[in-house]
């Protein structure tokens, strides 16, 4: 079995340091050692969270999302590597990923996906029932997003209905409806997730070429900074709408400046051509979402 470190893990990531040799391939397969992913799931679930409540965001919802977040993200990476291990073998970012290395089986990662399904149905069943129809709904996006490689040059759009569903979640857990604040958020979500994926997409733009994969990052080429623009402009132009909509006050909006003005780095560094700085600009949209978070909650709390 190989126990090489995967390529876009961080040097130091508790899974190599921590955790038991035999658990490490799932732990890998998982995802956890390589939580951005985890981070960029539960965001808009916490922003819709926060944007349901009068004064300080729900604890307990926001933990179950954490939970549920890890595990789902885990069952969606596994998924994605059973579909994908034949071209992952073929990839450098992504041939040392357990199945294609060999390190967990097909049949065991279907069993692993298994488990990681039952921890989220857990975290389901525990919320509203119009959150539970929602995120029952949400499956079929899920299942089919890592077939739209082979078929379309925009999976991430396709990523972007997936990964955002939190924004209409959160809030219908929290309240048991849906107004247009949330599906606002939603919306501006998938905006940008097409950006920063769209960045993630050019570490692998020349295998993928070679290998008949699609992404934006191969339909943009050279253009993907003014498409960037475009994707990142709509998402603060959906988050100036969610504060009108939900009535949030000034405090919120100078969270957006700032938040708007981090998008705006990203596109600024941006070289398409380097792909450590696309790994690490894509790694700083946890921070994005950490301050619209904090502008959502801080404008309830004092507002």
């Amino acid at each position: 079995m190989t126990e090489s470190r995967i390529a876009d893990a961080a040097p130091e990531n508790w899974v190599d340091r921590w955790a038991p040799r035999v658990l490490r391939p799932y732990a890998r397969l998982a995802r956890l050692d390589r939580p951005i992913g985890t981070w960029l799931l539960l965001w808009p679930c916490w922003w819709s969270i926060a944007l349901a409540a009068d004064d300080i965001p729900d604890i307990r919802l926001m933990a179950l999302f954490a939970i549920g977040a890890v595990a789902m993200r885990g069952a969606g990476c596994t998924f994605n590597d059973i579909v994908d291990r034949d071209f992952d073998a073929r990839v450098e970012r992504t041939k040392l990923r357990p199945i294609p290395s060999g390190a967990v089986g097909v049949k065991a990662a279907w069993a692993f996906l298994a488990l990681q399904c039952l921890v989220g149905l857990a975290v389901l069943l525990s919320l509203t029932p119009l959150a539970i129809v929602l995120g029952v709904s949400s499956l079929l996006i899920v299942a089919v997003y890592p077939f739209m490689k082979r078929v379309t040059y925009w999976p991430q759009f396709v990523l972007g209905l997936a990964f955002n569903w939190g924004a209409l979640m959160g809030y219908a857990a929290a309240r048991n409806e849906l107004t247009l604040a949330p599906v606002l958020l939603y919306l501006g979500g998938i905006a940008w997730t097409l950006g920063y994926d769209t960045i993630y997409a050019h570490q692998d733009k020349d295998d993928d070429a070679l290998i008949g994969v699609k992404s934006t990052a191969l339909k943009f080429g050279a253009a993907t900074h003014r498409w960037m623009w475009g994707f990142y402009g709509l998402m603060t132009i959906a988050l100036i709408a969610v504060g009108v909509a939900g009535a949030l006050g000034p405090i919120y909006y100078i969270g957006i400046a700032l938040a708007a003005a981090h998008l705006a780095r990203q596109i600024l560094r941006l070289d398409i051509d380097d792909p450590s700085l696309c790994l690490t600009l894509f790694r700083s949209n946890r921070d994005f979402g950490l301050i619209v978070f904090a502008a959502i909650a801080v404008d309830r709390i004092f507002s």
